[in-house]
């Protein structure tokens, strides 16, 4: 069963358990998708979009709803936060386990060797060796300067 399918079925399950919650944010990621859908016909490309970009889709909403929860509790907006926190856990059971510190090193260095990477300007076969191998198991942003400081 593909991303997209597994997403339906859930949010047919929140429409049968009147699950309020995770029903808006599953419908959120439906309509996410469709929106990327929409883009990607507007640019020529094929309508219908892999599990790899709804992956990257549902990593970006995560990040969003981290930065949102994170405004509103500095903000004294507990009961927004909460309700950002509890769309994460919706949009995370989607998304592959993370990998943890010690994975990650690991996988740097298998992409490291991989792509024969010797200096900093190897950095970008690096990450897009790792980004083909581990969309959604880590956060990208974090990894880019781990990559830096082994080939720096």
């Amino acid at each position: 069963m593909d991303m997209r399918e597994r997403i339906s079925a859930a949010l047919k399950e929140a429409m049968k358990a009147k699950d309020a919650g995770r029903l808006s944010t599953l419908r959120l990621i439906s309509a996410a998708i469709k929106d990327r859908e929409i883009a990607a016909r507007g640019d020529g490309e094929e309508s219908v979009i892999g599990d790899d970009e709804v992956l990257a889709i549902l990593g970006k909403m995560v990040k969003q709803r981290q930065e949102s929860a994170r405004q509103y509790e500095e903000g004294g907006r507990l009961e927004l936060a909460e309700k950002e926190r509890g769309e994460i856990s919706v949009i995370e059971d989607f998304l592959p386990r993370q990998l943890d510190d010690a994975e990650v090193d690991a996988a740097i260095t298998a992409a490291m060797a991989e792509v024969g990477a010797e200096s900093i300007r190897d950095m970008g076969k690096v990450m897009g060796a790792l980004k083909a191998k581990y969309t959604g198991q880590m956060d990208f942003g974090a990894v880019g300067p781990m990559v830096k400081a082994k080939l720096g």
